[in-house]
């Protein structure tokens, strides 16, 4: 398994001259998402409808990035194409989150972790539905939550730093760890391969 000090530097080399898209697709990303929560009485619900279709959106465009596909900025929007399971996705993604938090934080975060491949699965394999996607994220993660959760915690220090820039830091530090997390992803599934766990997704 590939260290995450590596995930993090194979992130850097593939953002290597090549920040401005992914800062583009964060930025149109974040700027539709505020803009969207601060409608007057329809903000929350539209914001609702939307998050999972635009988080599939995003995860689909740097997939795509790492492999070399060249994806456009536009292409945040694909996850629209699969609004159905991404919607339901969020929703179901959300409850099991919500309700293990009820329990304690730190089962919130388990299942944060158990479930968070499961747009990248969804976006692999758009036709499986969201339920499949939960379930084999939670497949995929059963022995690699703690390594996740140390990629992320990794960025704690970029992630301070992006207060103090009042938050436009993010437009960098998204793209780099949303890199990072899908080396990661893509790691795991090369291991599950080889142990005949999950899906053939890639």
């Amino acid at each position: 398994m590939v260290a995450n000090n590596e995930l993090r530097s194979m992130a850097r080399e593939q953002l290597k001259g090549k920040w401005g898209n992914p800062v583009i697709v964060t930025l149109i990303y974040m700027v539709i998402v505020i803009l969207v929560s601060a409608i007057p009485r329809v903000g929350g619900i539209l914001s609702f409808l939307i998050i999972g279709p635009f988080l599939l959106g995003l995860t689909t465009y740097f997939l795509n990035f790492k492999r070399g596909n060249n994806p456009k900025p536009e292409n945040v929007f694909s996850g629209f194409n699969n609004f159905g399971s991404a919607f339901i996705l969020n929703i179901i993604m959300g409850i099991f989150i919500f309700l293990w938090t009820l329990l304690l934080v730190i089962p919130g975060i388990i299942a944060c972790l158990r479930y968070s491949m499961s747009y990248y699965i969804l976006s692999d394999n758009p036709d499986i539905g969201a339920i499949s996607a939960l379930n084999k994220s939670k497949e995929l993660m059963s022995k690699n939550k703690k390594k996740l959760l140390l990629l992320w915690l990794s960025f704690i220090g970029w992630g301070i730093c992006c207060i103090f820039t009042l938050g436009i830091g993010l437009l960098w530090l998204i793209p780099y760890m949303s890199l990072a997390t899908v080396n990661f992803y893509e790691d795991i599934i090369i291991i599950s391969k080889d142990d005949n766990q999950v899906l053939e997704v890639l």
